[in-house]
């Protein structure tokens, strides 16, 4: 064989690899078959050329991770900036499971933006998080792997306070820069924002091989003369690949009058940029018009995977259990909420009016909270171990002059700690409280070791001795510093503590903010994140309705980010499915501004149209089990005396007033693939039983179409009852499925099978006409259609590189359903959702028409 033959094989078992798992997994599938290093990077280079060939003709996505067109195949043996950050990484004692974790979740982003070589493009994409969850690095290694391929110009949006941009400053030059100076120059660094340098060209030029990176914050001035530096660079630009990260998104980016504009315009000084918001609370970045020249993320929206070791709401709050979910595997969360009163926020927040001249009076549960701060602050340094900063937040108001008041009271209470240590009696009270608190959330069930009084109270006198009491917000100049040594610090503050900015080591919370938006709210929680070596010790004061609250968000995350995974798994974009957000009475999601273009949403599936793509076309058992479920259903319904009507010319039949029990039963039966999310059959049967039991008494009556191929031989006729058959459909596989996957079962007027259209033909409908002709027709009753589909599908010509045989082992059942609007709120649901207003939109529909194209030998 010919080293040409030799690499031509090669490379084809990469496309293969590549289309049936990731390209990364077929580049290491090569390494471990011991190709040789060069034939590989040949392979890679030649890959990226084709991938970059067929985005630029334009036509469906052919090259897949999870469904996404996708150039990237991972990091490579040469690339300098990720290995460098991975090796830090390391010394900064990573295990090899998070570095994984790491690889994979930024090789998903990279993957999803544009490939550098592209002439022209504009991406938009957001990346969720979690809050204190190591979104920075995250975002630090897309950063890194997009440099090793190609992009050049790196701008980071670092929040609207300088002490986020200087962190985030600080820890890129960390893990970015120092790694390899020589490739990297730096526009700004930690002390100093954005200042024009002369000769803007100069970084751009062809001659010039370093990145450019600039941290930024958003703020109009920063942004007006960034603009007009990269106009005075205009023409060297158009082969300056760039990525424009924007930390804390939602944050002064969503429905401003001057920052939102000015990072627009960024954007279209760049004929080649890409886009990624991050956020943990992205419920102002989902509300966006998408119809607007705007930042809606109408390309990419991924969830980033939970941390192992992570506090986030549902592990503190607990949540409630959602309807496809086993309840022994949601968590009700730990003990470590403790109540502050109505009398005491009283005492340390003032009312309306009297911020000026507000004095606090500590309240016992402040009293409490700060000995117990210094008691787990000491247990820490027993055990010796985790991060050695110890932190305590106190964010009862915005007011700096407020947050001033609470210096000389706090300093009082921890000199009474001070005092106590000299009282039998007072220490005693200590003992308690220790005691009491350690019985409450055992060492032990968090895997940490139990730490006794006595021990503690060896290491108290020093931690006393070393706790301050620090007054951080925009005006004060003793703000908190974790680089100069260790720190113990009870922080009194406002917006600068409340996003972003990490507290080191923090332990104890104090929080008793009035707040009225989901996103505020989260944000502010600062306990959420890693633990290490503590993860006992963490206390929360706060509210009864401020922990209800915290529980609610917990919830709403948790559907917002099965939303989310919905875009990977269904094929789905952001231009075609709008994310869900459960509303609150007494909460907004986001501020009123960034609102204004949200509706309200469908909870479950009221007005939505379900249908199966995925199937297990080798399981013989399981394709045969479906084939007699349906064929169960229509003989029940037959039997019944369903009106049915015989549609020739369509080639598909339409039984009529099936009752619901005859539906219920089916889905009992039927498996769907457990790839596909939305087609659950408990979630379905659920969302059926609850509205046929409501007031307006819906679904409980269905029509159930069969849908033909018109075009089909005879011969091709599958019977689903005696005297009951119609020709079997065609629907080839994807090229590029990690499942079997016909990609759309439905066609826009097989919604409508059971309708009549005066005058006019189902073809010629759209999408709303549909939905107002069923709510005319068929307010209450529900559509199921059935498809035989052929085990030989196989693509039409114009299909074939889209497409190959199904191949199965023997017929498919597909299944639709469509669901009929409610007559108002959906009775049946306990919430009511928000989500974008995707009707304006111009959306297209995939053309079936030639996959019922029979093709014969």
């Amino acid at each position: 064989m010919s080293s040409l033959d030799e690499f031509e094989g090669q490379y084809t078992v990469f496309q293969q690899m590549a289309q049936q798992n990731t390209p990364a997994a077929a580049r290491s599938m090569l390494e471990v078959m011991n190709v040789n290093q060069d034939i590989i990077q040949r392979i890679l280079e030649r890959y990226e050329r084709e991938t970059i060939r067929i985005k630029e003709l334009d036509e469906p996505r052919s090259v897949v991770l999870n469904n996404r067109f996708t150039w990237y195949t991972g990091p490579r043996k040469d690339d300098r900036c990720w290995p460098a950050l991975e090796n830090l990484l390391r010394r900064d004692g990573w295990k090899d499971d998070p570095l994984k974790v790491l690889d994979d979740a930024s090789t998903k982003v990279v993957a999803l933006l544009s490939h550098p070589r592209e002439a022209v493009f504009s991406v938009r994409g957001l990346v969720v998080g979690y809050v204190q969850s190591g979104k920075t690095t995250n975002f630090t290694s897309v950063l890194a792997k997009a440099a090793d391929r190609g992009y050049k110009l790196f701008i980071v949006l670092a929040g609207i306070h300088n002490g986020l941009r200087r962190q985030t400053q600080l820890r890129l030059e960390e893990q970015l820069v120092k790694p390899n100076p020589g490739l990297w120059h730096q526009l700004t660094d930690p002390d100093r924002d954005f200042t024009p340098p002369a000769n803007a060209a100069s970084y751009f030029s062809s001659s010039n091989r370093q990145y450019v990176l600039c941290v930024v914050k958003k703020n109009p001035a920063v942004l007006r003369k960034f603009n007009k530096w990269l106009d005075s660079a205009r023409s060297y630009l158009s082969d300056c690949p760039a990525i424009i990260v924007d930390d804390e998104a939602d944050q002064a980016t969503v429905a401003t009058r001057t920052i939102n504009p000015l990072i627009r315009d960024v954007l279209t000084r760049l004929p080649k940029a890409c886009y990624v918001g991050y956020t943990a609370t992205p419920f102002a970045n989902l509300l966006i018009d998408p119809s607007a020249k705007d930042l809606y993320p109408e390309h990419f929206v991924v969830n980033l995977p939970r941390p192992v070791g992570y506090f986030g709401p549902e592990v503190i709050f607990g949540r409630d259990v959602q309807e496809y979910e086993d309840p022994s595997e949601v968590p009700d969360g730990h003990d470590m909420i403790r109540d502050v009163s109505p009398d005491d926020v009283d005492l340390v927040r003032p009312a309306k009016g009297e911020k000026d001249t507000f004095v606090p009076d500590i309240p016992d549960s402040l009293r409490t909270a700060v000995r117990y701060f210094c008691l787990a602050t000491a247990a820490r340094r027993a055990r010796g171990s985790g991060n050695p900063h110890s932190t305590m937040l106190i964010h009862t108001s915005v007011s700096t002059g407020v947050h001033q008041a609470f210096k000389a009271p706090l300093r009082a209470v921890v000199s009474d700690v001070v005092a106590a240590l000299d009282d039998p009696t007072a220490v005693e009270e200590l003992r308690a409280l220790w005691k009491s608190e350690t019985m409450r959330v055992p060492a032990q069930e968090l895997d940490e070791e139990p730490v006794e009084f006595e021990a503690l109270l060896a290491h108290l006198p020093a931690v006393l001795k070393e706790c301050r009491v620090v007054i951080d917000n925009s005006t004060s100049t003793d703000r908190l510093d974790y680089e100069k040594g260790r720190v113990v610090a009870i922080a009194v503050g406002g917006n600068t503590l409340s996003r972003g900015l990490t507290l080191e080591g923090l332990c104890v919370s104090y929080f008793v903010r009035s707040v009225s938006a989901y996103d505020t709210l989260l944000q502010m929680g600062r306990w959420f994140g890693f633990r290490n070596g503590y993860a006992d010790l963490p206390r929360i004061w706060m509210t009864e309705e401020l922990r209800d609250w915290f529980r609610h968000l917990a919830s709403v995350e948790a559907e917002m980010r099965r939303d989310i995974d919905v875009y990977m798994t269904e094929d789905k974009t952001p231009r075609d499915f709008a994310v869900r957000i459960r509303t609150h009475p007494a909460l907004l999601v986001t501020a009123a501004a960034k609102m204004k273009s949200a509706v309200k949403a469908a909870a479950a599936y009221g007005g939505q149209r379900v249908q199966t793509r995925f199937f297990h076309s080798d399981d013989l058992d399981w394709l045969r089990g479906n084939q007699q479920a349906a064929r169960r259903l229509v003989r029940r319904a037959v039997a019944a005396g369903a009106r049915t009507e015989i549609r020739t010319a369509e080639d598909r039949i339409v039984l009529f007033e099936v009752d619901y029990d005859l539906v219920l039963d089916f889905l009992k039966e039927y498996a769907f693939h457990e790839r596909s999310q939305e087609c659950d059959a408990t979630l379905l049967a659920n969302y059926i039983g609850k509205r046929a039991d409501s007031g307006d008494r819906a679904l409980r009556r269905w029509n159930l179409a069969l849908i033909g191929n018109p075009d089909g031989p005879a011969e091709s006729a599958f019977e689903y009852a005696p005297g009951v058959s119609v020709r079997r459909v065609n629907r080839a596989k994807l090229v590029n499925a990690q499942v079997p996957d016909i990609k759309t079962l439905m066609s826009r007027p097989d919604a409508a099978a059971d309708l009549s259209v005066p005058g006019g033909s189902k073809k010629e409908l759209s999408e709303k006409e549909i939905k107002d002709l069923r709510r005319g027709q068929m307010p209450k009753t529900g559509l199921l259609t059935l498809y035989a589909i052929d085990k030989t599908s196989t693509p039409p010509e114009r299909s074939k590189k889209l497409r190959v045989p199904l191949n199965a082992k023997d017929h498919v059942i597909g299944v639709g359903l469509v669901f009929p609007l409610p007559a108002g709120s959906d009775s049946s649901v306990e919430w009511e959702y928000v989500s974008a207003d995707l009707s304006k939109l111009q959306l297209e529909e995939e053309d079936l028409t030639g996959l019922e194209v029979e093709e014969t030998e």
